[in-house]
């Protein structure tokens, strides 16, 4: 039971009200699975017993917008024991840290579990078979939240549980309600206390409560007592109108488990993103007001809810691999619209075309250090064409795309560039990313490249040359027979190529100063996500670099033998993802764990995560900041305690991951593998060094 502390602290994330802002409960449903994949490697140990009841996709009813279950927690926790991941865990160099986690986590736990009666130990002394957990929406404007446990083997331990919450609630003032159907207990907590700053006119809390039965081996606790009583009512044989009978449910589930190994233990999950999000936003208004787009809204207004749903599959040690997952997008084309037609579905969402090729590897200038690399095939001049509404969506105003198109090309005092001849239609359908970092590490040490392919490449580079010469704060170097255009001035961004790229940082209409003039919208922002960008046109791309370094490095990459396609550990990967997924794909991604992670590792050991200038960094800042511009926000774990990563390198090995179009959406599949012997040696150096003085003109 004392096994694997460190996870069972993070159980609590699987029965918190979801409260807070809308951004943030997306990121809570983007990383529930690695939660939930923790939590079952809590410690849980039963004999193998019948289940209590059916796999609980038939039990939640097909108002499920949300769900995710382990079968089988002990087999789960075994797979996992036996990887490199579980390794680390039990590694005693990472012992303090662990133990210091785990106290951050109960101190939090103590403030949301607190609110069930629970503690995050509890939950890792009760489960026996199944553990589920569903986001229900029973009507219009409600959302509920049920834990689902199979206490089989526990029974002991869950009566002693029930009595625990009972006296926690009771010291926390809540209320014993009467029991619902004679069978569910029900609580209810003190109204939440206005927060510090909360306006006056905010909406009154929704009523919180408390709702738990046990009953034939199952613990069912919720926030909602009717649906905690649906499930119990149907536990013996499951409902005709479950979420296993759902359309999207059905075509996520079935497809992300296929190829996969019979009865392997394995973590599922399911979310259909638009119904969760509207359901919660109606369920749980703001209490604070909030200025600026609905990010959510707006791209359902545009068509992205095409997406259906989400989900898929995780299983650990999987023959040679550490880690498999197999991921379904469900997004159907609209009704009359064929799978491969460019209106299958409307307004912006039509950028969402992905066309097939049959190889997507890293061409030869990849330097083979680098820590990670990807490509995707994008039909870009569709997303271009694509991008006028949503970009006058999210402003908040018709015509502010084509007026700022329009300026690009007849002010004077601009660059007088037609950007849909000129560029878009030079560009091919080939982008790609790569990554690396530069030591001693510090905030800025992450280097990025984005590499775009040109079908055109000197009518790209001559418009890039026209655009970027009007504008005082690039800088024109040479380097390695190449023009690099640099960015001398940190309070600039990449200007004119960046505003039309779909889905851009823009500012609304409502943050404008009256005076402020219409088009320069596009181009305004508070924090700017590659502050020390270069450009240029080489090797038949477009590059865009974070730092004139790393660009530099690729330049100079010119001998295959120097590449990465050439490198053991990328080979390795690739024929795994070939022999896993074979056919023709859309996306293709290799990494190095360890050389990906060790940056921000750095970082959050001397406490300076949100300091980072990275673009992970920065995005972490808006997405977990409190928002107010310029602002960086405290790091919420102490990672002084972590060992020296050289002691810990050993159990981070590579990764890669896959995408394939399907009919009605896309496929998904990645993995992991453990660190090939001798890969110690294999990555020495960095790939980015900073040059000496450039000569400029």
């Amino acid at each position: 039971m004392n096994r694997n502390l460190i996870a069972r602290g993070t159980c609590h994330d699987l029965t918190k009200d979801w409260s807070g802002p809308l951004h943030q409960r997306w990121a809570r449903w983007r990383g529930a699975v690695a939660v939930a994949t923790i939590w079952a490697l809590s410690g849980v140990a039963s004999d193998a017993a019948a289940p209590a009841f059916p796999p609980s996709e038939t039990i939640f009813p097909d108002t499920t917008v949300g769900w995710l279950s382990i079968a089988d927690p002990v087999a789960f926790q075994e797979s996992f024991d036996r990887t490199q991941y579980g390794k680390l865990l039990q590694d005693p160099n990472l012992e303090p840290f662990v133990k210091s986690f785990r106290e951050q986590l109960s101190k939090a736990g103590k403030q949301r579990l607190g609110k069930l009666g629970l503690t995050l130990e509890d939950l890792g002394e009760v489960p026996g078979g199944e553990i589920a957990m569903a986001a229900i929406v029973p009507e219009e404007g409600r959302l509920a939240t049920v834990l689902l446990v199979d206490t089989t083997g526990h029974e002991e331990e869950t009566t002693a549980l029930l009595e625990q919450i009972d006296a926690r609630l009771l010291e926390q003032q809540a209320e014993r309600l009467a029991d619902y159907e004679e069978a569910v207990r029900v609580y209810r907590l003190p109204p939440e206390a206005p927060r510090a700053g909360e306006e006056a006119e905010s909406p009154e809390p929704r009523e919180r409560l408390v709702a738990v039965v046990h009953e034939a081996a199952a613990l069912i606790v919720g926030d909602d007592p009717v649906q905690v009583h649906h499930v119990q009512t149907v536990l013996e044989a499951g409902r005709q109108d479950s979420l296993a009978s759902h359309t999207s449910f059905e075509a996520v589930n079935k497809r992300s488990q296929t190829g996969l190994p019979e009865a392997a233990p394995t973590l599922r999950w399911f979310v259909d993103p638009f119904a969760f999000a509207a359901a919660y936003k109606a369920a749980n208004p703001p209490r604070e007001r909030r200025k600026g787009p609905d990010y959510v809204e707006i791209l359902a207004r545009q068509g992205f809810d095409a997406v259906k749903a989400i989900g898929g599959t995780f299983l650990f040690d999987d023959g040679p691999r550490e880690l498999r997952h197999q991921t379904v997008v469900y997004a159907p084309p609209l009704p009359g619209r064929e799978p491969d037609a460019i209106d299958r579905y409307d307004l912006a969402a039509q950028m969402l075309r992905f066309p097939s090729a049959e190889q997507i590897e890293p061409p030869t200038w990849v330097p083979a250090g680098s820590s990670s690399w990807s490509a995707m095939q994008w039909d870009i001049q569709t997303a271009f064409r694509s991008a006028e509404s949503l970009v006058d969506d999210i402003v908040g105003e018709e015509g502010v795309f084509d007026d700022v198109i329009a300026s690009l090309k007849e002010d004077p005092d601009g660059p007088q560039i037609d950007v849909e001849a000129d560029l878009i239609a030079c560009l091919g359908q080939r982008v790609a990313m790569l990554s690396d970092y530069v030591t001693p590490i510090d905030i800025e040490s992450d280097r990025l490249v984005i590499a775009i392919e040109a079908t055109d490449p000197e009518r790209v580079a001559a418009t890039v040359a026209k655009s970027m010469s009007t504008d005082p704060d690039m800088q024109r170097i040479e380097s390695q027979g190449h023009v690099i255009w640099e960015l001398i001035d940190r309070t600039m961004e990449i200007p004119k190529l960046e505003i039309e790229t779909p889905g851009g940082i823009v500012a609304h209409a409502d943050h404008e100063e009256e005076d402020q003039h219409e088009r320069r919208r596009l181009r305004e922002k508070e924090e700017k996500l590659l502050p020390h960008s270069a450009v240029t046109v080489a090797h038949g791309h477009l590059l865009i670099a974070s730092h004139r370094d790393i660009l530099e490095r690729v330049l100079a990459t010119v001998d295959s033998a120097d590449s990465l396609a050439t490198m053991p550990d990328y080979q390795r990967v690739e024929a795994e993802l070939a022999e896993l997924f074979p056919g023709p794909v859309t996306l293709r991604g290799f990494a190095r764990s360890d050389e990906s992670i060790r940056p921000a590792y750095e970082m959050l050991k001397r406490g300076s995560m949100p300091k980072s200038k990275s673009v992970t960094g920065q995005i972490l800042n808006n997405l977990l900041g409190d928002g107010e511009p310029g602002s960086v926000r405290d790091q919420k774990i102490d990672g002084s305690t972590l060992p020296d990563f050289e002691l810990i390198r050993k159990y981070f090995g590579t990764g890669g991951f896959t995408m394939q179009n399907l009919e009605n959406g896309w496929f998904i599949g990645g993995l992991s593998l453990a660190r090939a012997d001798g890969a110690e040696t294999e990555q020495s150096q960095e790939v980015a060094s900073r040059p000496a003085e450039p000569v400029t003109e």
